[in-house]
């Protein structure tokens, strides 16, 4: 018999981690390697939202059923690893010609709510929001205990955990690189552009759905409110910037405004990006190496999805419908 194979993967934000746990339950041995500095996974606001992106963000709009399809991989992969999620969906408010056009924009039909539902579910926003528009689906995790949660699920299936940076395939394994922006493992990787983020978290009460409104969302979570986020294309430097995130800051407040003296918190993140806006994920040019790499801003809800298909890689199986939209060689020759 077959000895499982042995794989090295580079990289622990949450396309690491799943891909680690895929892994495992399928048999490999296998090890991650942590380089110990925060990844975009943690600094994220734990939106599995593919319904709005799809109506707010025209990168994935044309990718609505691929979102859909990965969001479906949760409640399993979630029961499976003890990954908590909160399933109280996410409202959109704004003006009547701003949720028209959200609704138009939506894959799924929205729910229509009234002053009187935003009032009871939706506690501390502004008045007046006379209506919005509800999708059920859109989910959300909180990233840090999700992070926490997954290590331990990883250890616990005898995933080694390697502290450092892995900079070449170790002899006799398979290498799956899950590295974020990082350009030294494959050639693919020169294919992705970094996009910083800020996010501003508000301590205080945080209770009920994800608040979508025109150029800004408000996440409950992580002991308070979770305002987001920027897209600053091109940029990877990790430092806050107070007059970037102001905007944000203040839009988020005014649709809170009792948290406006409540303490204040700036974080930033670096995604990684190909040009398309779907990760890469499949087999590297190099002999026996993987990738799983470019999750742009929807890193937590792909993450399940992008585990199955490397892990289908690795054992010879058919990594399922989205193979060829993710295939890293979509962009050519390099």
């Amino acid at each position: 018999m077959n000895a499982p194979p042995r794989v090295s993967i580079a990289g622990a934000g949450v396309f690491g981690l799943a891909t680690a746990l895929c892994l495992a339950e399928a048999g490999c041995a296998v090890e991650i390697w942590d380089e110990g500095a925060p990844s975009a996974s943690a600094m994220a606001a734990g939106m599995l939202a593919p319904v709005f992106e799809a109506a707010l963000d025209p990168v994935a709009r044309p990718h609505a059923d691929l979102l859909l399809a990965a969001r479906d991989l949760w409640p399993g992969a979630a029961a499976r690893w003890g990954v908590a999620l909160d399933r109280t969906g996410a409202v959109a408010v704004g003006d009547p010609a701003w949720l028209a056009e959200v609704s138009a924009s939506l894959p799924a039909p929205p729910v229509a709510v009234g002053a009187d539902w935003l009032n009871t579910h939706a506690p501390g926003l502004r008045a007046p929001h006379h209506c919005g528009l509800l999708v059920a689906g859109d989910w959300r995790l909180d990233p840090p205990a999700a992070l926490e949660t997954l290590w331990r699920a990883a250890r616990e299936a005898g995933v080694s955990v390697c502290h450092g940076r892995l900079d070449a395939r170790p002899a006799g394994a398979i290498l799956v690189v899950a590295t974020g922006a990082a350009q030294e493992l494959t050639p693919e990787l020169v294919r992705l552009s970094p996009i910083k983020g800020h996010l501003a978290r508000v301590g205080g009460p945080a209770r009920g759905p994800v608040v979508r409104a025109d150029g800004v969302y408000a996440a409950p979570g992580f002991g308070g409110v979770t305002f987001g986020a920027t897209m600053e294309a091109g940029v990877a430097d990790t430092m806050i910037d107070p007059a970037c995130a102001a905007p944000l800051l203040r839009r988020g407040l005014a649709l809170f405004p009792g948290l406006v003296d409540a303490p204040q918190t700036l974080a930033v993140g670096v995604r990684a990006a190909t040009p398309d806006g779907l990760p890469m994920v499949g087999a590297s040019v190099l002999s026996d190496t993987f990738l799983a790499v470019g999750a742009r801003r929807n890193g937590w809800l792909l993450a399940p999805l992008v585990g199955r298909m490397v892990s289908a890689y690795v054992m010879g199986r058919d990594p399922g419908p989205y193979a060829a939209r993710l295939n890293p060689a979509r962009f050519g020759a390099r």
